[in-house]
């Protein structure tokens, strides 16, 4: 018999013990094979990972299962592809037909912004398993999208992304609230900075800025840029095609705020021993459906039904939509659901609010 004091303290990378249907399991020898790297079993490490909730939920997950909600429609992300690769040849022949003015580099940027959108959206899915049944198509799939497509080494985004599920908007584990010193989020991180006297931007100002979050690219895969230059080298010269593709990319982060729009507002906190699904539904929020929104966000829109349901195709979400908000009823979760503008406007006043508690704890004497 190991009380809880005893079992908390074994939360180490070299030392760690998992709480599962009241029995203690040492994993430590075991993590390094988890499919989502050592760093996922190391966020849950000294908890007990059941409750009654996360038992309604299992319940949940085998019902989805016997519907058939995790089998995905090839066609709808054949369609997905389709559509990237359709928007980058229309960009191509538009430049090839009328030139490398500015009228014309302003029309394939955004039609380059769309399909650069939406390739993210498509790695993210094959990233999650969510389109083939086998997992070394879906790997494969995910290397394309991710490296070629969107220049991305889909083994850093894996390493980074599974983290950020399994504790979501709990700082430090999630790296996906960690962009000091750029960004301070939460809570937390503005008020530390604040009285430390750290002042690397006037985080005051930050909310009128906040797409630049998204331009950091990391591990960039040169086939990306093989195939950017082979398409627009000739028009726009080597500068020129680098130009061109970080100007998409800025257009690309606008769109991508619907990452923050669903989780910046939310909960930040530190480490607090939620159970699994409260944690997912507590720090993640979804906008509203429509055609447009759908699209738009590449179904994520429905971020709280993603994130409890994360190999699950994403256009299924809409239909377990109702189940997960009769559950979170259920056991009193706030289940939020938002129009779009409204849940852009949310970022600007989460950043406003973040940069206000830096503001007192700096100002402070």
């Amino acid at each position: 018999m190991y009380s809880w004091q005893e079992i908390q303290k074994h939360n180490q990378e070299t030392d760690q013990w998992l709480v599962i249907d009241h029995k203690v399991y040492d994993v430590t020898s075991w993590a390094h094979r988890h499919p989502g790297g050592p760093k996922v079993i190391n966020r849950y490490a000294g908890e007990d990972t059941k409750s009654q909730l996360v038992e309604d939920f299992r319940e949940l997950w085998s019902l989805l299962e016997a519907k058939n909600m995790f089998k995905a429609n090839l066609g709808f992300y054949f369609l997905q592809l389709a559509q990237i690769l359709i928007l980058e040849a229309l960009s191509w022949l538009t430049v090839w037909n009328f030139g490398s003015c500015w009228t014309v580099t302003i029309l394939i940027s955004f039609l380059l912004t769309i399909s650069q959108a939406q390739s993210l959206f498509l790695q993210h899915g094959s990233g999650h398993l969510c389109i083939f049944k086998k997992s070394k198509w879906n790997h494969l799939m995910h290397k394309f999208t991710a490296g070629h497509l969107k220049g991305l080494s889909s083994n850093w985004w894996n390493y980074r992304h599974f983290q950020h599920h399994v504790k979501m908007n709990i700082y430090p584990k999630d790296p996906d609230i960690d962009f000091s010193p750029l960004i301070l989020l939460g809570d937390l991180q503005p008020v530390k900075y604040g009285k430390k006297k750290i002042k690397y931007i006037n985080y005051e100002k930050r909310h009128l800025y906040h797409a630049v979050v998204y331009l950091r690219r990391y591990w960039v895969i040169s086939s990306f840029y093989i195939h950017y230059f082979i398409t627009f080298g000739p028009f726009y010269g080597i500068v020129g095609t680098v130009l061109l593709m970080y100007f998409v990319n800025l257009l690309e982060s606008l769109i991508m705020s619907v990452i923050s729009m669903n989780h910046l507002p939310m909960k930040m906190v530190q480490e607090e021993n939620w159970d699994w699904f409260s944690t997912q539904v507590l720090t993640t929020c979804n906008v509203e459906q429509s055609f447009f929104n759908n699209w738009f966000t590449g179904h994520l829109n429905f971020q709280i039904e993603h994130h409890l349901f994360p190999t699950m195709p994403c256009h299924n979400y809409h239909k377990v939509a109702p189940l997960v908000r009769s559950l979170c009823a259920k056991h009193g979760l706030q289940y939020v659901k938002k129009p779009m503008l409204e849940a852009f406007r949310d970022i600007i006043r989460a950043f406003k609010k973040y940069g206000a508690l830096w503001a007192k704890a700096y100002y402070e004497k």
